[in-house]
């Protein structure tokens, strides 16, 4: 109940709607339910008014029809305006809600992303939000106006008659016991149809973006099998959910029946005996309050499922907001105008997985205006290296600092947008070119994108382009080579104007040597003037580095020059022998 009313919390900013929309459900009961009282009179008063003349009598119906026809515009009329307006206020809530969530996301850390599948993500975001969506918008105010009418219905039945009354109290015990009962197994359906939902997403997800592999290797007759065994869990627990969802109408209808029978009986009885207390009129009104009140109460059933199916996603939503944010903020960063470009690594060591050290104790620094190179096999913390130093993830030991400071002293925005770069396969967003390079950057004109393009080699190519910088990509860039895709990051980070650190992640490997000399260029003129630090696989991009440090399993075991390194005839001479003989 916590995170129902953290949910209905997000009403708050529009109370003045909601009041007006209570205002109106009100006026609406009070017009609606009065209806039945018409009748009785019409009845009793016209049609079995034994003695009193004709004409006054038609009089008397005119003068009821209109007043019946009256209050029925009326009412429906302002049932249309209240069912309008709380749509837009579920709408706006829901709003709220779906920014709030893509708010975290944006806000978590690396390693949340590295152990939560896309899939989750993605149901949490859509369908989740979508059940919600229905639930406010149709749920809660309707629930209410359900609400409101049902006692409005009771008052007056209870007025009415308090006689014929007890065909309603006697049937409520049943009806709700029932509902109870329907509803705890209707919510734990509802976690189980999200919870698969969600692993079905990922698997799709998954196979969507591995399609290549599973062709290339034939793989996509265990592929089906995969799905289909998650898509069978998942028809399952739909099923279990109708199968409980299903119980609500027979339930309701049953209630109604035995309510009708019990007013029938004591109805027909009083009339027969010739008492005052019931006459046909008020017999036949209590009976229009019976079929009023049950169909709110349907309706309110079927809302009491739909709030199940809320509730388990209420759940997960909030247990995403309420995921701890591991890369925080300071309370007051620091916030230099210009940082001169020192980086030091002091005592750091780090783990993505508890006690499993990728990078053990490693001391370093990198002064104003350098390239530092960091070599090393697959898995010995170059990347890490990089990941750190933005803050993606913090260090479990020791300090990194840039000028001194302790990069947590940095807000993570600050601190990143003062950094640069380029990985081995660039992620290319659906979108023009300029709009790729840019990144929707307000203060990146046209001019400074094609400056950026032209001077890291990549206006040629995009020149070639059926609209040239308007040329929309697809997704990830398809239709690019991996080199047109490096050059367009390198155009992208250039054009962000990083101010003090450009960072490169193997942004040479797996192209031909033409390709490799144009990013090459693109690279130096890149680290002209910021201090860089440059992770290859091809050995050759780092000769003319400052320094070189050479990682193995996490440690640093050397560093020097590239000239310094091949002397010592250790590791790196090993490595850069065994890769400059490497087949392209």
């Amino acid at each position: 109940m916590n995170k129902t009313r953290r949910f209905l919390a997000y009403a708050k900013p529009y109370s003045g709607w909601l009041i007006l929309a209570f205002t109106l459900i009100m006026a609406t009961t009070i017009t609606i339910n009065y209806l039945p009282v018409l009748v009785q009179k019409i009845m009793d008063e016209v049609l079995r008014a034994d003695g009193a003349d004709t004409g006054g009598r038609f009089a008397l119906l005119m003068k009821y029809a209109k007043i019946y026809a009256l209050l029925t515009a009326c009412g429906y009329g302002v049932r249309y305006i209240q069912t309008l307006l709380t749509a837009w206020i579920g709408q706006q809530i829901v709003y709220d809600l779906r920014l709030a969530v893509y708010r975290k996301v944006l806000r978590m850390h690396q390693g949340y992303f590295d152990k939560t599948p896309v899939g989750t993500l993605l149901t949490r975001v859509t369908s989740d939000i979508e059940r919600l969506q229905h639930f406010v918008t149709e749920g809660v105010v309707g629930s209410i106006a359900d609400l409101f009418m049902i006692f409005g219905i009771m008052g007056y039945m209870i007025w009415f008659s308090p006689r014929l009354s007890i065909s309603i109290f006697s049937t409520l015990p049943f009806l709700f016991g029932i509902m109870y009962f329907v509803n705890a197994k209707l919510r734990n359906a509802n976690r189980d149809i999200r919870d698969r939902q969600a692993r079905l997403n990922a698997l799709i997800q998954e196979d969507l973006t591995g399609m290549t592999t599973i062709q290339l290797f034939n793989r996509e007759a265990s592929t089906i099998e995969d799905f289909d065994e998650r898509n069978t869990h998942l028809r399952a627990a739909h099923f279990d959910e109708v199968r409980w969802f299903s119980l609500y109408f027979p339930t309701m209808e049953t209630g109604q029946i035995v309510a009708q029978l019990i007013t029938l009986t004591i109805g027909g009885l009083a009339i027969m005996g010739s008492s005052d207390a019931v006459t046909l009129g008020t017999l036949i009104a209590f009976l229009a309050y019976l079929k009023g009140f049950f169909q709110p109460l349907g309706s309110l059933s079927d809302k009491a499922g739909s709030f199940q199916v809320a509730m388990a996603s209420i759940e997960r939503v909030f247990d995403l907001l309420d995921e701890k944010e591991q890369i925080t903020d300071p309370e007051n960063p620091e916030n230099p105008e210009k940082l001169a470009g020192a980086i030091a690594f002091k005592n750091v060591s780090f783990a993505y997985v508890e006690n499993n050290w990728v990078i053990k104790n490693l001391s370093f620094e990198v002064q104003p205006g350098q390239v530092l190179a960091v070599v090393g096999a697959t898995g010995a913390g170059k990347s890490t290296i990089i990941n750190l130093i933005g803050r993606f993830y913090d260090v479990q030991q020791g300090v990194v600092t840039i000028n001194g400071s302790d990069i947590r002293n940095f807000s993570k925005n600050d601190l990143r947008k003062r950094l640069g770069y380029v990985f081995q396969d660039p992620f290319i967003f659906t979108g023009s070119v300029a709009d790729n390079i840019s990144l929707g950057q307000p203060g990146i004109s046209r001019t400074d994108i094609e400056h950026a393009a032209k001077t890291v080699n990549a206006h040629g190519f995009i020149s070639a382009m059926p609209k040239g910088y308007d040329t929309v990509l697809n997704e990830r860039g398809a239709g690019l080579s991996l080199g047109q895709k490096q050059l367009l990051a390198m155009a992208r980070a250039l054009a962000q104007d990083p101010e003090l650190l450009f960072v490169l992640d193997e942004a040479t490997a797996s192209v031909d040597t033409a390709t490799e000399m144009l990013i090459q260029d693109a690279l130096n003129k890149l680290m002209a003037n910021r201090t860089s630090i440059v992770i290859a696989h091809r050995l050759s991009t780092i000769r003319n580095a400052d320094r070189i440090l050479v990682m193995r399993h996490g440690e640093l075991i050397d560093q020097g020059t590239h000239d310094e390194l091949m002397a010592n005839d250790g590791y790196y001479r090993q490595l850069y022998e065994l890769l400059e003989h490497a087949p392209a």
